[in-house]
């Protein structure tokens, strides 16, 4: 095996059960990476681990797991150890969009984003850390967006809990590299291809801006200079390398996936 293979390394996923977290779970099983699938749909979910397993011939894990609930995290962690013998890496990918004025934006909705998006994520962190201490390895992954560099229109909780999941992202790495611990954050650019996107993002800003869906599309991809969206792929190709042993040299890093549309 080389540098860059993950295959029989146990991996933990939130937010697995649909969009990105789906297609992170379904590459690292792919890797030949036993997965557990951690979400709030606990039925989506068992149904994502049953055909992982099937497919990859992985041994494969669901819980229903919301991250703001520190005993839901703390007990996944625990079974999947129990289960697959040990904890190599977390991806953090469960997260919430929420777009509003910010005259408009209720103040429980903009407290229960960061309450998900960054104090989940430290959560996940937290339990991640209590197993790996031990064997003195392991590696932690946060999804991120391009929104944790620079500030996004009428997004100002999303920016702000991404904003603050890179400095949490700095802050665990420097507390945990002694122990042997790398900790990393991949910052996607726009996923034009996501259920997000497609079920609810398009028709909302075409509605805004008075344009067809087609034309959105346009107007996001000539925001790139590579000319496209980010694919699932693209940020899975980010997350086996940041797994790997080809980065045990990485740590602390919130590394842009946007096709140059950030470019630091």
């Amino acid at each position: 095996m080389g540098r860059f293979s993950i295959a029989g390394k146990n991996a933990l996923v939130t937010g697995g059960a649909q969009g990105l977290g789906e297609a992170l779970s379904e590459r690292l099983a792919a890797e030949g990476c036993n997965v557990a699938i951690g979400d709030v749909q606990g039925p989506r979910c068992e149904e994502v681990a049953r055909r992982l397993g099937r497919q990859h011939g992985v041994r494969a894990l669901a819980g229903a797991v919301d991250v703001t609930r520190e005993e839901q995290v703390g007990s996944f962690v625990d079974q999947t150890v129990e289960v697959f013998g040990s904890l190599d890496i977390l991806v953090s990918n469960a997260g919430i969009l929420r777009a509003h004025p910010v005259e408009e934006f209720p103040v429980d909705e903009w407290r229960r984003i960061i309450d998900i998006n960054l104090v989940g994520y430290f959560i996940c962190a937290k339990h991640a850390a209590r197993v790996m201490a031990p064997q003195k390895s392991g590696a932690i992954i946060q999804i991120n967006s391009k929104s944790g560099k620079r500030g996004s229109f009428r997004n100002s909780a999303y920016a702000a809990s991404k904003f603050g999941g890179i400095g949490l992202t700095q802050s665990v790495a420097l507390e945990l590299a002694p122990l042997g611990i790398r900790v990393n954050a991949i910052c996607p650019g726009n996923l034009l291809d996501s259920p997000l996107w497609v079920d609810s993002l398009y028709e909302q800003y075409a509605k805004r801006l008075n344009m067809t869906v087609e034309e959105v599309r346009r107007k996001y991809e000539g925001q790139v200079p590579l000319g496209r969206g980010c694919a699932y792929e693209d940020v899975a190709d980010v997350m086996v390398f940041l797994a790997s042993d080809a980065s045990s040299y990485m740590t602390g890093q919130a590394i842009s996936v946007t096709g140059g549309q950030e470019m630091h």
